[in-house]
């Protein structure tokens, strides 16, 4: 398994057009991706699953990928985050 904490530094949290990049993103990949913020998880491949954290600015999630390409999942959805969150 693999993961990365991302601090989020958008404004607006995490919303609807980043969130849809992020998503489209982690499709890509065969690996189960989640994200974890406050202790509730969900699978980064699915959108109202991401909006439901409710993930504010300035707030920490951890996201993990497991599976066969989890190293080149997490490398990209990393830097979705870092592009656009």
């Amino acid at each position: 398994m693999k993961s990365f904490n991302y601090v989020i530094t958008d404004k607006e949290g995490i919303h609807a057009r980043p969130a849809g990049l992020v998503v489209a993103e982690a499709k890509k990949f065969a690996s189960a991706i989640t994200i974890e913020n406050k202790g509730k998880k969900a699978d980064l491949k699915r959108i109202f699953g991401v909006m439901s954290l409710c993930v504010k600015h300035g707030e920490e999630i951890v996201v993990s990928a497991e599976g066969a390409d989890e190293e080149a999942a997490i490398a990209a959805v990393e830097k979705v985050f870092k592009e656009n969150l």
